[in-house]
């Protein structure tokens, strides 16, 4: 798993655009190996993110859920203190 890719259902506000174009791009990165590619790859790689987004941002506007959305800050604050703990306890 990606650990740069975030989770981007169920959030108030919903993920923009731009964090899903995001999310597609790490995830292309990831499947192709390249973190940029060569000019005679660019078009297949820019074509698969354009791809994957548009995929995504499907994906997301069917998902039906019952629990409250949850809030940026609040989840955010939580991913750093893992963090913080994770690496902690590797110094």
């Amino acid at each position: 798993m990606c650990r740069n890719i975030k989770t981007l259902h169920n959030f108030a506000p919903p993920a923009t655009d731009e964090e899903i174009q995001a999310s597609s791009l790490q995830f292309v990165r990831k499947l192709s190996g390249f973190t940029k590619p060569a000019k005679a790859n660019e078009a297949a790689f820019n074509r698969a993110v354009n791809l994957v987004t548009e995929a995504a941002r499907e994906l997301l506007d069917s998902l039906i859920t019952n629990a409250p959305p949850r809030d940026r800050a609040t989840e955010a604050a939580k991913a750093r203190a893992k963090s913080a703990q994770r690496f902690a306890r590797a110094a």
